[in-house]
């Protein structure tokens, strides 16, 4: 496996020549960014914070609002607040240089089993299984595992790490993670390339393609809000912050009711509006999908006449200073949409 790994092994930004130890900040970094995202996604924001912050002792001393920012657009923004607390207990706690067993980096905040496990071996070479979903894929095919997942997991994790060898336990563990990812592939598998291909049983058998057995997948209720978008006579909009803690925790949005499966009549809406104005509904519907449901917001408009007062939590920015803030997705969507409409207004 190692042999097929050197000679294939992608080049990817966070990586080294072989046999050599990765910086284990960088390694930390990619994996918590490779988290639910693809290495195509991730290698551009990778390099981004890299350059900005070199060292886990500049990611401590920056601002979270900085980090929040460069995150934008990669979604899961628990990850970047993890990352940011991560690296403060790093510095406070170890002196800026990360624990090298799973317990100590099982202790930061934002680092799980898989994570500890992959920085460990991969920075630290300690001789632990480093099982993400491509991993348990292989694992699931080559011993022919047809416990459905979640509850296949533990097997799963069992039988990789019987596998891991005592030399080179780091390379192992890549070099697996990149047999999930491009040969050992959820539809058409190219078991040709396989260098297990002779020893799996489920190539054998011909059923590769149905392993792991995946459970069946909840119902995703939709959820539906509604959006205020006030305005100041010049020019400025009211924004806001999401508490910490949640879905999209600390980032920017423009305030709204909260996101419920019952749509909103207007009365109620309203009760919700940062003030009361002559509110008018614009056109159209914002549509966005989370992992566990997707969302539709309407947006209702007006102008602030005469300038309010300070709002509680309040930010008020023109259009042009949007580009300052941490906006997710979502609320990026919901200023394209407000924009686009108030523009074609007569």
């Amino acid at each position: 496996m190692i042999a097929w790994y050197d000679r294939h092994r992608r080049a990817l930004p966070w990586r080294v020549a072989p046999g050599a130890r990765p910086d284990p900040y960088r390694v930390w970094l990619s994996e918590i960014m490779l988290q639910q995202t693809t290495v195509v996604t991730v290698a551009p924001y990778f390099d981004r914070f890299v350059a900005r912050w070199p060292t886990v002792s500049s990611l401590a001393a920056a601002p979270l609002d900085a980090v929040l920012h460069l995150w934008q657009g990669l979604g899961y923004y628990a990850r970047a607040r993890n990352l940011h607390a991560c690296a403060r207990a790093v510095v406070e706690r170890h002196a800026g240089r990360f624990p090298d067993s799973v317990a100590g980096l099982r202790a930061l905040p934002g680092i799980g089993d898989y994570t500890a496990a992959a920085i460990a071996a991969i920075a630290f070479d300690r001789r632990e299984a480093a099982v993400d979903g491509n991993v348990e894929r292989v694992m699931a095919r080559v011993f022919v595992v047809r416990e459905s997942l979640p509850a296949a997991k533990p097997r799963l994790r069992a039988l990789a790490r019987e596998l891991v060898p005592a030399g080179r336990p780091g390379d192992f563990a890549q070099a697996l993670m990149d047999l999930g990812a491009t040969i050992c592939t959820p539809r058409r598998p190219r078991c040709v390339l396989c260098p297990w291909r002779d020893g799996c049983a489920a190539r054998a058998a011909g059923i590769a393609e149905t392993l792991p057995v995946a459970a069946e997948k909840p119902e995703r209720p939709l959820r539906h809000g509604v959006v205020f978008w006030l305005t100041r006579d010049d020019g400025a909009v009211l924004l806001r912050r999401r508490p910490e803690r949640g879905l999209l925790g600390g980032m920017i949005e423009v305030p709204s009711t909260p996101w419920r499966e019952a749509e909103w009549g207007e009365a109620e809406a309203l009760s919700h509006a940062p003030l009361a104005a002559d509110w008018t509904p614009l056109p159209g519907t914002v549509r966005h999908g989370f992992t566990h449901f997707p969302l539709h917001l309407a947006i209702y408009a007006a102008t602030a006449t005469p300038p309010p007062p300070d709002l509680p939590g309040g930010i008020w920015a023109r259009p042009d200073q949007f580009k300052d803030h941490a906006f997710p997705t979502l609320t990026k969507k919901v200023v394209g949409h407000a924009l686009s409409v108030l523009r074609q207004a007569p």
